[in-house]
């Protein structure tokens, strides 16, 4: 009675984690390994709370990340994106840590991966992207007011060129083609930048590999 207690809580447990964390660890027991899964989903919340809208907290994530380093049963990372971007710093940390990670790192572009959550997929230590993914590339956007002055934006041009940085130290794209993608003023219709679908991310350097999923 009490394993069967002791199963259906650890059931419990892990369908908790993968409804508020999008989290759950991969079993391999032939080989005695654990792949810890972290999903990205709908916009990275920052400071401020978002209402009616799939997001992903920053305060949840680096919490994660933090106890899968610290946890020698886990082998290795797998970082599902399917996000529209959002928070810039936010993102920017998850991408941080990410990095810093001293154990094996992989990104999976499934959906998309835009805005900010470009510097998360090239975070890995491999990044793939299936065939139909997305990846928008843009420069820094700021919602609500701000003050129309020359120091505003310098603060923009520095974030940006963090957000630069970070992504050209991190893959095989150099600085002056991202930057050019960035600013690009003929692809999208009110606004610059560029969207890169599946072998594109890869021929541009930001992503490693396509890769076609399948049920084995």
């Amino acid at each position: 009675m009490d394993a069967r207690n002791d199963e259906s809580e650890i059931r419990a447990k892990k369908n908790e984690e993968i409804k508020e964390f999008g989290e759950v660890v991969l079993e391999d027991n032939k080989n005695n390994r654990k792949i810890q899964l972290l999903s990205i989903i709908g916009e990275i919340e920052g400071h401020e709370i978002i209402n009616n809208s799939k997001t992903t907290k920053y305060d949840h994530i680096l919490p994660k990340l933090a106890e899968f380093e610290d946890n020698d049963q886990m082998q290795g990372l797998l970082v599902l994106l399917q996000t529209c971007g959002g928070d810039v710093e936010s993102g920017l940390a998850i991408a941080e840590m990410i990095a810093s990670l001293s154990k094996p790192t992989v990104s999976l572009v499934l959906g998309g991966s835009h805005s900010i959550g470009v510097p998360i997929a090239t975070s890995a230590q491999y990044s793939y992207i299936v065939p139909s993914g997305t990846m928008v590339v843009h420069p820094v956007r700021m919602n609500g007011l701000f003050i129309g002055a020359p120091q505003t934006f310098d603060y923009f041009k520095l974030i940006q060129d963090r957000i630069v940085r970070f992504v050209t130290e991190h893959s095989a794209v150099t600085k002056e083609r991202f930057e050019e993608m960035m600013l690009n003023t003929g692809f999208l219709t009110k606004d610059l930048g560029t969207v890169l679908v599946g072998e594109e991310a890869v021929k541009e350097g930001i992503i490693n590999e396509v890769v076609v999923l399948g049920m084995q």
